[in-house]
């Protein structure tokens, strides 16, 4: 084995930390006899010479080598190197990556298309490893060869032969969804696949199996699904909890038409004479989703959110303890099952593959948004905690990615807080967290938990600041006023969480006997070089109460800011004197002062501020206009919102105003142009040029319905008028992402779809055009 190995100049190669000379060691790793050595071998793959995906020389030069190793009988663990292989040679290179490939990137792409053609090229192998005596390697072998192989007939052919004579119920699943990538890379075939999934589905196969081919239906061909699939999957989860898994039923035991149907598309194979019946597929590779993809794990993933691999489950019967990420996956798997047993809840987790298909399943239905509100209720009502878990965290995804109507759901989600389980109730927490006022459901379970548990109320964290809990955030963010002593309590602690400020922001007057500890810790806070993040969380706190009452300890800070972040102090600091409005009068001298700088961000802010104390037009009218000729968008963008709050009165400044329309920058036009109207008061050449932000860029949308909404009422039949309603039409979030998100998408969609319907009721002053 690995004949030629010493040849190749690994050295002179390179992976993703540093020379690639370790990769002889960890390709003989990958043979060893010693299951911790084979594990580090195989982490050291992914982390270095596969990392999050790359494609490096090196790992181009170890192909050959990993086929070695998966045709070896000898060689243990061989599914995980055929998983491996699938990974490096199964990424897609579309027309639309190809247009976006800048010089840089060249070299990438051009090992991505080697190593697909690589593997494609040894990938008849996996043929011969469908059948083969480890588990494990059938495991893997069918969606290698889903991905890989040129000729979809005849893997498919073959995933159905092959299915009413596999005795171990995981690798039948693994040929179903092999199935379905057929389907997804290769849509001629989806129709075929489809009637056969659907065949799969209705007849007396394992719950498992039938939740499997739902699962690839939804996935390749939702239109197939029937029409009761919400009670037809709950029917079969509660199937899966309350009979354990028979193991497949032998060849003469399943259906006729499903033996015949092997040999039906084998024939098709023959006709074809082994060709595939069409070309490459623009829509293969990964199917996005909602983190809820049915995929295998990244290896540099957090496994929190996700079921660990399934061939983990069933390829490896000798368990070890090791520190690298494969292995603590494992262990993860192996407690969630133990913990399932000591607390006798079978519930389905002989089958923890079932996460994963019902995973595969919501990615499917898509904006089927009431089918799988119903399906997630169903799973949180389960006796099953981790189905609960799981069902918890999609739950999270459903509601940040599609808008509906999520009482119920979040009603339930609130429900988990109750659990002993900590990990449910902590994974309940962060999604409640994430819907601010959605969560009005679960409020007083919020409230129960947050009595329950005062030393949850502020987590700590070695390498950084402490910050509050999930359940103290999601009660705040509601603006319930019964999270105000967890904050009174999180300020008498020796170093003041983080976003203490942004929770008072949300509770409103409901925060106001907070002020008094936040003016006496701001009083305490040393001018040094921490000051900044020891200071900004309590000036957050004091703006967003307008505390007037602390503007010497404001004072105190503006004048004292240290080197190290002064700028941003100072901007924290003149932003709480700014909202003091009249009661911050002692700080108009060292306003006055500090825009004597004129043209700096720092005049600019001194000047909004000193407007909202004095509202002396005079004196900060020419520093704004200074402002607008600065060399930072950013600070021209701070004197344009600052000129547009002075209203009517900075009316001089409208053709400035209109020159910044046709500005590259669109955020900068988008502050213009709301600046324009509120200082001119003529809403027809501004809501031109607001539409025409809100079409470009989904991340304007917000700001530009907040300036629609005070114009208001907008006229039926108007431009503005069908924009807003379309907006209200779609199920889709306006800052849905795919593969990420962030903590306060879900607010400002929701933020979005108020304004939108106030702007429409007319709620708001003057008119559009």
């Amino acid at each position: 084995m690995f004949s030629g190995i010493d040849e190749v100049d690994w050295a002179s190669m390179e992976h993703a930390y540093g020379p690639a000379d370790d990769v002889p060691e960890l390709l003989r790793g990958l043979a060893s006899d010693d299951p911790a050595e084979r594990e580090a071998a195989l982490d050291g793959m992914y982390g270095a010479v596969h990392h999050q995906g790359d494609v490096y020389a090196c790992t181009l030069a170890c192909i050959p080598f990993l086929f070695e190793l998966v045709v070896d009988p000898g060689v243990q663990d061989r599914g995980s190197v055929v998983e491996l292989l699938t990974s490096i040679g199964g990424f897609d290179l579309d027309e639309d990556d190809e247009a976006e490939i800048d010089e840089d990137e060249i070299e990438g792409a051009a090992n991505y298309a080697m190593a697909a053609a690589a593997v494609t090229a040894g990938a008849g192998v996996f043929f011969e490893l469908i059948a083969d005596e480890d588990p494990g390697v059938r495991l893997a072998a069918p969606l290698a060869l889903a991905t890989l192989h040129r000729h979809p007939v005849r893997v498919l052919a073959l995933l159905r032969e092959r299915l009413p004579v596999e005795p171990e119920e995981e690798v039948r699943l693994a040929l179903v969804e092999a199935a379905g990538r057929v389907a997804l890379r290769h849509r001629p075939l989806a129709g075929r696949v489809a009637e056969w999934l659907g065949r799969l589905a209705s007849r007396a196969h394992s719950p498992g199996l039938r939740l499997a081919a739902l699962a690839q239906l939804a996935r390749c061909a939702p239109d197939g699904l029937p029409g009761d699939v919400v009670p037809v999957v709950s029917g079969l989860l509660r199937e899966m909890r309350s009979t354990p898994e028979e193991p497949a039923a032998p060849e003469s035991a399943v259906p006729e038409g499903d033996a015949a149907e092997g040999d039906a598309a084998e024939g098709d194979a023959a006709r074809d004479g082994g060709e595939p019946d069409s070309g490459p597929d623009p829509d293969a590779g990964p199917v996005d989703s909602e983190q809820v993809d049915s995929e295998p794990m990244d290896r540099d993933t957090e496994p929190m959110d996700a079921e660990p691999v399934a061939a983990a489950e069933i390829s490896r019967g000798e368990q070890v303890a090791t520190p690298t990420l494969v292995g603590q996956l494992r262990s993860l798997s192996a407690q969630g099952h133990t913990e399932n047993a000591e607390s006798g809840e079978n519930a389905g987790r002989g089958t923890p593959w079932a996460a994963d298909l019902l995973r595969t399943l919501h990615v499917g239905l898509d904006d089927r948004v009431g089918d799988r509100t119903a399906l997630l209720a169903d799973q949180l009502r389960s006796p099953d905690r981790r189905q609960r878990i799981d069902a918890v965290r999609m739950s999270g995804g459903l509601i940040r990615a599609w808008r509906g109507p999520y009482e119920e759901l979040v009603a339930l989600v609130g429900d988990q807080l109750a659990d002993p389980e900590p990990r449910l109730a902590e994974a309940a927490s962060h999604v409640l967290e994430e819907l601010f006022s959605l969560a009005a459901p679960a409020a007083d379970a919020l409230a129960a938990r947050l009595a329950a548990e005062p030393g949850e109320w502020v987590k700590t964290w070695a390498g950084g600041p402490p910050g509050l809990g999930s359940t103290v955030k999601a009660l705040a963010r509601l603006g319930d006023d019964r999270a105000v002593p967890a904050l009174a309590a999180a300020l008498e602690l020796p170093q003041v969480a983080h976003d203490v400020g942004f929770a008072v922001g949300h509770l409103g007057a409901a925060a106001r006997p907070l002020a008094g500890a936040l003016r006496r810790r701001l009083a305490e806070v040393e001018l040094d070089e921490g000051a900044y993040d020891r200071a900004s969380p309590l000036l957050a706190g004091l703006t967003a109460l307008r505390a007037g009452e602390a503007a010497p300890e404001v004072l105190r800070v503006l004048r004292g800011a240290p080197e190290y972040r002064g700028e941003w102090l100072r901007t924290a600091a003149l932003r709480a004197l700014g909202s003091f409005g009249p009661a911050a009068r002692e700080a108009v001298p060292e306003l006055r002062a500090l825009m004597r700088r004129p043209g700096t961000a720092c005049a600019t802010e001194a000047a909004e501020a000193l407007w909202a104390v004095s509202g002396d037009t005079d004196a900060v009218l020419p520093v704004l206009i200074e402002g607008l000729q600065s060399d930072q968008v950013h600070d021209r963008r701070a004197a344009v919102v600052a000129l547009g709050a002075l209203g009517p009165r900075a009316a001089v400044v409208a053709p400035r105003l209109r020159g910044l329309l046709a500005h590259e920058e669109l955020w900068l036009r988008v502050d213009a142009a709301i600046a324009l109207w509120e200082v001119t008061g003529r809403s027809p050449e501004t809501t031109e040029a607001l539409l025409a932000g809100w079409e470009q860029s989904r991340h304007v949308r917000v700001r530009v319905a907040e300036c629609v909404a005070r114009m208001g009422p907008v006229p039926a039949g108007s431009a503005a008028a069908h924009v807003l309603r379309s907006e209200l039409a779609s199920v889709r979030r306006h800052n849905a992402m795919d593969g990420g998100y962030g903590s306060h998408d879900i607010h400002e969609d929701e933020k979005l779809l108020a304004l939108c319907r106030r702007a429409l009721r007319g709620t708001g002053k003057g008119t559009t055009a």
